[in-house]
């Protein structure tokens, strides 16, 4: 036990570390980062030193199904209620369409090859249906993290969100027939109404689920106002309804984006620090998750005859997804970056598909289909393989696609703004400043007339000698007496927080939240005695916040839909 415990432990350590290591290496190539934390997981895991081994893996499901919904809730923070009645028509449209063409045709496509290898006309459909299903999911996490990467935001990357979101209940009903046919055509059993009502309550049963905790999460934070604790209670939350859902065999993923759904739309202003802080604290959670994604993935001596399955299943399921999309956006009449790039977003294939192959090789693991290899091993060698190949291939499509879109770096904020800025943008170049001469009454009547908290003390030079502020002043308050012939000199302070105009806005002002001081001195920066100005965190947050609006003015989503 002490073994395995040691053992998980280094694991956790490694992937975190290695999987931010990666990342690095994979951006400075111009690679999403997600490519690398998998990249790292395919070079410790069975596919590579075997330092990640599979009964590792099986050790950590737990987490993984904790890294599951906390994806999920991030997801479901990010979708509006104000943007699907918008777009509702458009996104259904566009997940019926991305959603059953790729069905379709992975369908046929692994039917054709199945059929030339084991003249089976039954086995081969029953296999072609589980194919099909499967292939119309799309893995959310992945291609979120992307966009989260290349801060992203316009209608194109919302209707990304909104379709990666809803995928993983379409791919859960087709799964579930295609999976229920599959075994009533190839032994007898099984019944598709059956199915439909199994489904039904499983889908229906998560919705529920995930929307009921987070009406009790949001009365939870009318309780507690710190995001800090806010976020604890949600991890909380979001393991019990993990649990339940796991318990009941609901959907984990959809049970916890609704969670996050309800929360944002019906308690907006108390759940946006939370969601802040949850995103925050969810990246070593994203990295070990998607490294294990990675450890996980191995491609065995397969015959050539799977090697011709992968082939159509990538094929079928690309053309499947970029022709669906196309088809259904231009319908619906949708701007043409949906049209034209929505597609190019849809290509990542990750934990929902193995989840599906896992239960796929359970139900049909006693059909046999060829050279001694029944249909559930062929569902989980091929799932697998082509898993490998679409999530190295599918994040570099979604940067792809929201460059295209000209929507990648719109996701602003006042951060992003500040660090764009200079401290020459927000100067004030016209201080007030007392003399060092001058009398303490003068300063009193100057801080007074001009509300200060700060200002600079010059000599008769004007160079700067110390600084007067308001509580240096508070303090000899009760002396009023020695006011006239106090001078400035004898209670001002060294000038120990300053800052130059071409100083990086950002640096500026964390150094004054940092220091607690809301006014600092600007110097010239050949000459830190030379006084040319003062900035005020108040005056630096109005400009900000106006920069910021303004330039999310040139980034708003809201679009009007393009005419078919």
């Amino acid at each position: 036990m002490e073994h395995l415990n040691q053992s998980i432990l280094f694991i956790l350590g490694l992937g975190v570390f290695g999987g931010m290591v990666g990342a690095w290496f994979f951006q400075k190539i111009h690679i999403p980062q997600v490519v690398g934390y998998i990249a790292i997981g395919l070079l410790i895991g069975e596919a590579g030193f075997k330092i990640v081994r599979t009964e590792d893996i099986l050790n950590l499901k737990t987490f993984n199904l904790f890294a599951l919904g906390i994806i999920g809730f991030l997801v479901g923070g990010e979708l509006k209620i104000a943007t699907f009645r918008k777009y509702a028509r458009q996104f259904i449209a566009i997940l019926l369409g991305e959603g059953l063409l790729a069905f379709l045709l992975v369908g046929v496509f692994s039917f054709l090859v199945v059929y030339a290898v084991v003249h089976n006309f039954t086995a081969s459909l029953a296999a072609s249906i589980v194919f099909g299903a499967i292939a119309s999911a799309t893995d959310p996490a992945s291609t979120i993290d992307v966009i989260w990467e290349y801060r992203s935001k316009g209608v194109m990357t919302t209707a990304i969100i909104a379709i990666v979101a809803l995928d993983d209940a379409l791919a859960m009903t087709l799964y579930g027939l295609g999976n229920s046919s599959a075994q009533l055509l190839t032994s007898s059993s099984g019944s598709l109404s059956e199915a439909a009502i199994r489904i039904t309550v499983e889908l229906v049963g998560s919705l529920v689920l995930g929307a009921a905790v987070a009406f009790v999460l949001g009365i939870f934070l009318r309780w507690v106002p710190q995001p800090e604790r806010g976020a604890c209670i949600a991890v909380g939350m979001i393991l019990l309804v993990i649990s339940v859902a796991v318990a009941f065999k609901m959907d984990v993923i959809l049970a916890a984006m609704m969670m996050g759904f309800v929360l944002t739309n019906f308690a907006p202003r108390r759940s946006e620090d939370l969601f802040k802080l949850m995103r925050s604290f969810s990246i070593p959670i994203y990295v070990l998750f998607f490294v294990l994604v990675g450890a996980r993935l191995v491609v065995g001596k397969m015959p050539i005859w799977l090697w011709g399955i992968v082939a159509v299943y990538v094929v079928g399921r690309t053309l499947g997804k970029m022709l669906g999309a196309y088809l259904g956006a231009r319908m619906t009449g949708s701007p043409p970056a949906v049209r034209k790039y929505l597609g190019l977003g849809l290509f990542a294939q990750g934990g929902v598909a193995i989840g599906l192959s896992i239960m796929a090789a359970e139900h049909l693991a006693n059909i046999h289909i060829h050279g001694g290899m029944s249909m559930g091993d062929m569902v989980i060698f091929v799932v697998t393989t082509t898993t490998l190949i679409v999530q190295v291939l599918g994040p570099p499509f979604v940067k792809l696609a929201v460059k295209l879109a000209n929507e990648a770096g719109r996701d602003i904020t006042e951060e992003d703004v500040m660090a764009s800025m200079k401290v020459a943008d927000v100067i004030d170049r016209e201080p007030v400043m007392v003399q060092e001469g001058a009398s303490v009454l003068a300063a009193v009547e100057c801080f007074t007339e001009h509300d200060l908290l700060i200002t600079p003390v010059v000599d008769g030079g004007g160079k700067i000698t110390g600084i007067l502020t308001f509580d240096a002043l508070k303090d000899i308050i009760g002396d009023r007496d020695n006011w006239a012939w106090l001078l400035v000199a004898d209670i001002m302070r060294p000038m120990q927080d300053s800052t130059t105009p071409d100083t990086v806005l950002k640096d500026a002002f964390d150094k004054m939240i940092h220091d607690k001081i809301d006014q600092m001195p600007v110097v010239a920066k050949d000459d830190p005695g030379k006084p040319v100005g003062m900035i005020d965190v108040r005056a630096i947050r109005l400009k900000v916040h106006a920069e910021l609006l303004k330039r999310g003015d040139q980034s708003d989503v809201v679009q009007a839909p393009a005419t078919a």
